[in-house]
């Protein structure tokens, strides 16, 4: 029996090693937006925004005109909300 014992424990205890170096990766990136940041209504992926790297989904285009003029405010809001927006698709590069 404890030949048995000692590799379930040695299997166990690396398992919790590597979820604990792994769990800090996963939180660092948040849950998907699905909410506005603006109305709280849910987003449309067709009405955005790119600001400083990351797109903000809303739920109508009032809501990224909203956005513009405070985005600072809107994007604490999401991160208070554990969101992380999506990164911008990178720009066509130039010619």
């Amino acid at each position: 029996m404890k030949k048995i014992r000692l590799p379930a424990l040695s299997l166990t205890l690396a398992m919790i090693a590597v979820g604990l170096v792994l769990a800090p990766v996963v939180l660092a990136q948040g849950k998907a937006q699905a909410i506005c940041p603006v109305l709280a209504g849910p987003i449309s992926k067709d009405v955005y925004t790119d600001y400083q790297g990351q797109r903000v989904y809303f739920c109508c285009t009032g809501c990224d005109a909203e956005f513009k003029k405070d985005p600072e405010k809107y994007l604490k809001k999401l991160q208070e909300q554990g969101v992380t927006p999506e990164k911008s698709p990178a720009a066509p590069e130039k010619k």
